[in-house]
């Protein structure tokens, strides 16, 4: 079997510059424990370990974004998803993994009940309304890290640049690999960018931030239930 945990180890050494690797580095401003690092590698760990081999569908976003994996350690997924706060939306900590139980990473004080990312939970919740099983499909980022402004510091997003895509098509790549996915979805322009690199066979759904929901919800039944 293909280990997730040589997986993991890929993603230790991202590009120079101002990108967060929430795996493998500590966020001294906002991290609430010293092995912060280590719990999101245990989150990105079982996150894809209990959907080996049985992956129907994998999302690739542009980029980790400081409001998702940066805390939580899974792309296109939020904080308050993994503790619970998300489970009148439709999205419980069980559909994110069962192994073991999750762990906050941010302080408390900066966000009470954990950061939440409104892609994450537009995301998640059609999927899931859809009636997709939450193991039957995987979410990941063109670029796996997270890259934040250096004057407006960790709690930023900003567009990655193409030597920092470039890195993460090698991490992309392996992913690929190790899930097997029966299609493959890009979730917004960037991301099909990057995929159509790969020369693989992917379909595109609309990104869902800056109001394209609708679209990506409309999109994505079309693609599961082609009718």
């Amino acid at each position: 079997m293909k280990s997730v945990d040589s997986f993991i180890e890929t993603l230790r050494k991202a590009p120079e510059g101002n990108l967060f690797n929430p795996w493998w580095q500590h966020d001294d401003q906002h991290d609430d424990y010293s092995n912060s690092a280590e719990i999101r590698r245990h989150h990105l760990k079982f996150y894809l370990q209990e959907r080996l081999g049985r992956c129907k569908f994998l999302l690739v976003g542009e980029a980790l974004g400081y409001q998702g994996g940066h805390f939580s350690g899974i792309a296109m997924t939020s904080e308050r998803m993994l503790l619970g706060h998300l489970s009148k939306k439709g999205i419980r900590p069980e559909h994110i993994f069962t192994s073991i139980t999750a762990t906050r990473t941010s302080r408390e004080d900066v966000r009470k009940d954990g950061f939440s990312e409104p892609t994450a939970t537009i995301a998640w919740g059609h999927l899931l309304a859809a009636g997709i099983d939450p193991y039957d499909f995987t979410i990941w980022n063109a670029l796996p890290w997270h890259p934040y402004h250096a004057s407006k510091g960790m709690l930023s997003n900003r567009t990655p640049v193409d030597k920092e895509f470039a890195a993460g098509l090698q991490c992309l790549k392996k992913l690929l690999d190790l899930m097997q996915p029966e299609k493959i979805v890009a979730v917004g322009k960037k991301a099909a960018l990057q995929l159509e690199k790969l020369q693989l066979k992917y379909f595109e759904v609309r990104h869902p931030a800056n109001g394209g929901a609708g679209k990506f919800r409309d999109q994505f039944t079309a693609l599961i239930d082609p009718r």
